[in-house]
């Protein structure tokens, strides 16, 4: 706990306190690895003493917590609330923006239409434009990331560690047509970051074929993915040149309207 002194010194914290104690924050992105006072002291040039005294602060907070048995610290729980809120409002965003081009996409091309992003591991549908009937696919609301269009056409552009932090070990088995061996699907990631585009050939589920394009923020970072998804009986209908070129230009525009051009 912060004692009074403590605290009172955290009052009257000066920018360069705040810097370092930004830094010791950041020490902890993107993996939240467990680190101890002399760790974060030494990869940060900081005296220790300053170190141990930003950290009571931070603690008290709750923006980092201490591990009983290991006595090391990492990224505690209203952190996670921030960054829940930051999450939360970047997806209304997302939703708000990607509605009327899905919905568009769904009446030019006359499939069902999602807007993806990964969670947490997951593959997630934010948004939905169902194609017309009789036979229309409805989506489920989450896949695993190795069978998803969506999430493997955002994986194909993301960092390797990143995607190596996410993927491990066997994967499972949904279909005959799913890919299990991480090499493969690795591989399978570098193919979609050359043509741009990535498919689901009845991975997840034998009846439903997709394709997805990413969706970029200003740095040309993927933050979610629109695909188009079909009966398995019109599974051909994802690889027409005019279906994809489409599919391309909803999400460009997408990330346009997400993030106009300076």
């Amino acid at each position: 706990m912060l004692n009074k002194k403590t605290f009172n010194e955290a009052k009257e914290l000066d920018y360069s306190s705040v810097q370092k104690a930004i830094g010791i924050l950041l020490s902890f992105v993107p993996e939240n690895k467990p680190t101890g006072t002399l760790q974060l002291s030494t990869s940060l040039g900081l005296n220790k003493s300053t170190v141990s005294r930003l950290i009571q602060v931070l603690v008290h907070f709750g923006l980092i917590q201490q591990d009983e048995a290991s006595r090391k610290y990492s990224l505690g729980r209203t952190a996670a609330l921030l960054g829940k809120a930051v999450e939360g409002s970047q997806t209304d965003r997302l939703i708000r923006f990607a509605r009327p081009e899905i919905e568009y996409l769904r009446d030019t091309v006359g499939e069902s239409v999602c807007c993806e992003v990964v969670l947490s591991g997951v593959n997630k549908v934010i948004a939905e434009a169902i194609g017309p009937p009789p036979l229309s696919v409805t989506f489920e609301e989450s896949l695993a990331i190795h069978v998803a269009a969506g999430a493997k056409a955002i994986l194909a552009f993301v960092d390797p560690d990143v995607v190596d932090s996410m993927i491990k070990g066997e994967l499972e088995r949904f279909t005959e047509t799913t890919i299990t061996d991480v090499k493969l699907f690795k591989d399978q990631l570098r193919e979609i970051k050359l043509d741009g585009i990535a498919y689901d050939r009845g991975e997840a589920n034998r009846d439903v074929h997709a394709v997805s394009a990413p969706v970029f923020n200003q740095v040309k970072e993927p933050i979610a993915a629109i695909s188009i998804c079909v009966p398995a009986s019109r599974g051909d209908k994802i690889l027409n040149k005019k279906v994809v070129a489409e599919l391309k230009k909803a999400a460009g525009r997408l990330s346009e309207h997400l993030f106009p051009p300076g």
